[in-house]
């Protein structure tokens, strides 16, 4: 007997602002990732229960960035919400890189050319929401080039005037910042590492987790991490791509990996936020749980 058979109504489907706040839940979950939190593995003043915490507050901007709300501002929203834990910055590349995603899944086009599309249409209100979402939480980022200091995200809301004056927006801001994050590369790129990952989760078989640690050495395999280059340099991010290979190709093991990361404080975290924004579109491409 079907459940409209028998009177009893079908559970409804998740939105897309659930599948997002999903994936954001589901990335920390997958273990191990070496160097980044996991069920196994904490640094001192960032945990597990930070990165729960963080999911479960950005779960408002979502929602407006389903609904039609600016990108820039749903994104500073979701970082609002996401800040709400003691540890600070545990999910905002992640929330960068969904928020157009999100859009394009709400406006029932989830392609990386219409999420491209979104991410190029940004305004100068937009830069200035991004802006103002640095006062929520500290971001490790390289310093500005040669006389764009009144530019420098550090300063947050207090370079709007800036921003404004020079008419820059959001999408100016990756532009220019795609060279050197790989977060700004996926708004450039119409998001191309996002959409390869995803089709690899739904590829590989057994428990999502499992699939989410394999999915992130994959990347890091095949990328340098450049949240890794700008906490340390280019070398170790490099070498830190070099050594995920060789786990990934079966000649180190992973946990190991994952331990001597966080004892060197190794944290791919644009590699982890890749890897979330993957999970939202192969949640929206069916991925099960």
């Amino acid at each position: 007997m079907s459940p409209a058979d028998s009177g009893v109504e079908p559970p409804p489907e998740r939105t897309v602002a659930q599948n997002a706040q999903l994936a954001l839940l589901l990335e920390v979950t997958g273990t191990p990732k070496p160097g980044n939190v996991d069920r196994a593995h904490d640094y001192d003043d960032l945990r597990f229960e930070h990165f729960v915490a963080g999911g479960v507050g950005a779960r408002r901007g979502l929602d407006l960035a389903a609904d039609g709300e600016r990108l820039g501002r749903a994104f500073e929203r979701a970082v609002a919400g996401m800040s709400q834990q003691r540890a600070g910055n545990t999910q905002f590349g992640a929330l960068l890189v969904l928020v157009p995603l999100v859009r394009a899944a709400a406006e029932d086009d989830l392609s990386g050319r219409h999420a491209g599309d979104l991410a190029e249409a940004t305004t100068v209100a937009d830069a200035a929401d991004f802006y103002r979402a640095f006062e929520h939480v500290d971001v490790a980022v390289d310093d500005p080039p040669e006389g764009m200091d009144a530019l420098d995200v550090r300063r947050g809301a207090e370079a709007v005037p800036a921003i404004e004056d020079r008419g820059v927006t959001l999408y100016d801001v990756m532009t220019d910042s795609a060279e050197i994050d790989g977060i700004a590369r996926e708004w450039t790129g119409e998001f191309d590492r996002s959409f390869d990952a995803a089709e690899r989760l739904l590829e590989l078989e057994g428990a999502v987790p499992d699939r989410t640690a394999r999915v992130f050495l994959e990347l890091l395999a095949a990328e340098p991490d450049t949240f890794v280059a700008t906490q340390h340099d280019r070398e170790t991010a490099e070498r830190a791509t070099e050594r995920a290979a060789a786990a990934l190709a079966g000649d180190a093991d992973p946990w190991t990996l994952a331990n001597e990361f966080v004892a060197e404080g190794i944290n791919p975290g644009t590699t982890a936020d890749l890897t979330a924004a993957a999970l939202f579109v192969a949640l929206e491409r069916g991925l099960e749980i």
